[in-house]
């Protein structure tokens, strides 16, 4: 069977694909034998579960909020309550000035980034071609086999700030370069695998840089503030009608509801309304009706600050505590965990490639995400590429610790025993 280039772009072995086919095999099988350290499906969060399912069983008994839930058809922008009540919560909470108008729902993060990418990226009606401009690598796994054409990322590799056993990465303004060739800037915060929250600084530079190109500046806010406000450092929500800002439900535990959110100027929203209209006729409605309440009343962001953000913070302490006991011995150096729920592993020199310690790992029955995916729009060789790793922290702490002790041993037997 023959397929498009459209069909063979998209099924092609992309890392997110690997990613999500060993989540999917291992959650057939059970888990019982596997470490889920690669994905990033969020943990679980006791007090937060037990308000959702109190509030769905409150929509349960009522009729007409049941059918809300599940039987009707949004408008393509997404469900209005949700919609109109966001915009009033980051009016009020921030100064944002947003309306509904400035707000679109989509079936999911991913979906959301795909639209994007290829509404400022690829060809235009003039014969000229644009690519997508991120600027800090490495950067989140599932961009990369978004664009629907060939040399569609452009990045700059970082600055390595090293600090005894921490690292931490970079903007390099002097080498970033914002061409004729660009549509869009993005960049994740906190950064997607390794933690990193670029400062209030480095966001508004890249905010000037994509005025200057008259382009648009999108943040990828899925761990970020104010909601799931996963970030441990200082950080500010920001917002002007040059960015594009991306929120998701999915890590405050709500993966499977496939709930994106977008905040833009009207055009984009306008734009972004009518693929969801063409792709999938609406957005589902179920995260929205869900967490409408939580909206409304702004809880949303208490709710990120006291049980979100702490829960997380202290698996990621645990996490630091035993990659330093288990560690001993080798160069491994973490990248400074600012946010997200990853820690992102370095090790220099390492005799073997991230690529071989996934495959010797995974048939030890843990599950890591290979470093070398997180780069694209970065074609020259570099060897930083082939020593990284990246590892979620969200699950149980016990599986998680004993994860990294079967982690440390495989990397040491490689230091050991070379290639």
């Amino acid at each position: 069977m023959k397929f498009t280039e459209f069909g063979e772009q998209l099924t092609c072995n992309a890392g997110i694909l690997s990613l999500m086919d060993d989540l999917g095999e291992a959650k057939a099988l059970g888990g019982d034998n596997m470490i889920m350290m690669g994905g990033g499906n969020p943990g679980v969060v006791p007090e937060f579960q037990d308000m959702l399912r109190e509030k769905l069983k409150d929509m349960c008994c009522d009729r007409k909020e049941f059918h809300r839930l599940i039987g009707a058809y949004d408008p393509p922008q997404g469900e209005s309550r949700f919609v109109s009540g966001l915009a009033k919560m980051l009016q009020r909470e921030f100064g944002w000035e947003v309306g509904p108008e400035n707000i679109c729902l989509t079936n999911g993060s991913q979906t959301a980034f795909f639209m994007l990418f290829n509404l400022f990226a690829g060809r235009y009606g003039d014969g000229s071609r644009k690519k997508i401009c991120l600027p800090l690598a490495p950067e989140y796994i599932g961009y990369a086999d978004l664009g629907l054409s060939d040399d569609f990322f452009v990045s700059t590799k970082p600055i390595i700030e090293v600090d005894g056993d921490l690292f931490k990465y970079h903007i390099d303004f002097e080498n970033l370069t914002i061409g004729e060739d660009i549509g869009a800037i993005c960049v994740s915060r906190p950064t997607n695998p390794t933690g990193n929250v670029i400062t209030d600084h480095e966001l508004e530079k890249l905010n000037q840089l994509a005025l200057e190109r008259g382009v648009p500046l999108i943040v990828d806010n899925a761990y970020g503030l104010p909601f799931p406000s996963m970030v441990y450092c200082e950080a500010t929500p920001s917002w002007n009608e040059n960015m594009v800002v991306c929120f998701s439900l999915s890590k405050l535990g709500l993966p499977a509801v496939r709930t994106g959110i977008i905040v833009a100027k009207p055009e984009i929203v306008r734009a972004l309304a009518s693929i969801n209209a063409i792709m999938s006729l609406s957005p589902s409605s179920f995260g929205a009706v869900l967490t409408e309440h939580m909206i409304d009343n702004g809880e949303i962001i208490d709710i990120s600050r006291s049980t979100i953000r702490p829960f997380y913070k202290k698996k990621m302490e645990r996490a630091v505590e035993v990659v330093r006991k288990e560690f001993t011995g080798v160069p491994c150096r973490i990248h400074k965990p600012e946010g997200a729920m990853f820690l992102w592993l370095w090790f220099e020199d390492m005799p073997i490639s991230s690529l071989e310690l996934y495959e010797r790992l995974k048939k030890r029955g843990v599950l890591i995400v290979s470093g070398h995916y997180f780069y694209p729009g970065i074609d020259e060789e570099w060897q930083h590429m082939q020593e990284c790793i990246r590892v979620t922290y969200s699950q149980d702490d016990d599986d998680v610790a004993r994860g990294l002790a079967i982690i440390a041993e495989e990397v040491k037997k490689a230091y050991s025993q070379g290639k």
